[in-house]
């Protein structure tokens, strides 16, 4: 299926847009909903290895003598208290302590700093923040990105190349940076947005699909796969990951959509911060699992009631492997609803009605074990 008119084409697609029957736009590019089977897909993710597209994030490029001080004025972790090729991943928000970004941030030198996330607003505020001398780029279109996920992701990276890629040597949410893979100069991270073990490969754009090819060379034997926004989506939903627009928008704070964690208030101070300790006392709702007695289609997007009073909806709906296909959501709720058992009525837009449970998140790998594998 051809590519929509008006979205861009990314990096990789010359190698499957053949194959593709539906498009979504992510960020004003043409994204693959599946690319083979989904069902195969998401298997190989959870049992072997997937590849697929990632370069659609923005990748903002802070550089100047101040530019770890200016991304530290808006980002919600130290930054300043990064270690040597460590990813810090955090939220961006505004002055009122409002969500704009969840976004990782990597110090690639005292003057280079790289954030990652997906809402322009994020580059606005770090301009805003960044003093004369230093300057804020989006550079995504200069770079092609392929996440490798699933329990052998790493025995094909190490395949490509001579640097160590064991645990010890390159532990969860850290970089390499200029590391030949498949003798291509890159820029690996390890992460991912599915809870398996993974990464994230960073090539310049024009050298995209000879690293395409030589990744599924390598993995041929190994089960891997090519994966789209179908399989990735419900390993994010069963993994519990965030996503803006979905489980959090202006309206909430980083504690309801399970941020928290991220607010470094001894850090020093950053934009939101006063705001957000103000409102810490007083978090009204929660992004939570819920199992929903309909199909997907109906699940998605529909109002949760408790005792007759509307108490939230769900914010995606999938049809969960882990869960033998049963239909597994996030949802915003109220605070009311947030007790793992608590049983609520799922009100689809067409009226009708379902049960659904309020389970514990994630549903999969709760101790995070196998990203740290």
């Amino acid at each position: 299926m051809a590519v929509p008119e008006g979205l861009s084409t990314t990096p990789f697609a010359p190698r499957y847009a053949d194959r593709v029957e539906e498009w979504i736009d992510v960020y004003g590019n043409a994204v693959p909903l599946a690319i083979g089977d989904p069902a195969e897909e998401y298997q190989a993710v959870r049992t072997a290895v997937g590849a697929s597209e990632y370069s659609m994030l923005y990748k903002w490029h802070v550089e100047g003598e101040r530019a770890v001080a200016a991304v530290d004025a808006v980002f919600s972790r130290s930054v300043r208290g990064l270690g040597a090729g460590r990813i810090a991943y955090g939220v961006v928000v505004d002055a009122d302590g409002m969500m704009i970004d969840d976004v990782t941030v990597a110090v690639l030198a005292p003057d280079h700093v790289v954030v990652t996330g997906g809402n322009p607003a994020t580059q606005q505020a770090l301009a805003a923040h960044a003093p004369a001398g230093t300057t804020v780029t989006e550079r995504r279109d200069d770079f092609a990105v392929l996440t490798l996920q699933g329990p052998r992701s790493r025995a094909v990276l190490q395949r490509l190349t001579h640097v160590d890629v064991s645990d010890a040597a390159f532990p969860y949410y850290t970089f390499l940076q200029d590391t030949l893979v498949a003798g291509i100069p890159s820029q690996v991270g390890r992460l991912g947005f599915t809870a398996e073990l993974g990464y994230e490969i960073q090539v310049p754009r024009e050298r995209a699909l000879e690293l395409w090819d030589a990744v599924l060379d390598a993995g041929a034997d190994l089960g891997i796969r090519a994966f789209g926004a179908l399989a990735l989506l419900t390993c994010r939903t069963e993994a519990g990951m965030i996503m803006g627009e979905l489980e959090y928008d202006r309206t909430v704070t980083p504690f309801e959509c399970r941020m928290g964690w991220a607010l470094d208030f001894d850090k020093g101070p950053f934009q939101g911060r006063d705001a957000l300790l103000a409102k810490k006392a007083d978090v009204t709702g929660r992004v939570v699992s819920v199992v929903v007695d309909a199909a997907p289609e109906a699940a998605e997007g529909a109002r949760l009631e408790l005792d007759g009073r509307d108490v939230g909806h769900v914010t995606m709906a999938v049809s969960s492997p882990v869960l033998d296909g049963a239909t597994l959501g996030l949802a915003r709720v109220h605070r009311d609803a947030v007790r793992p058992g608590t049983a609520l009525t799922v009100v689809a837009a067409d009226g009708s009605r379902a049960d659904a449970t309020v389970r514990p998140t994630p549903v999969y790998d709760p101790e995070r074990a196998r990203v740290r594998a």
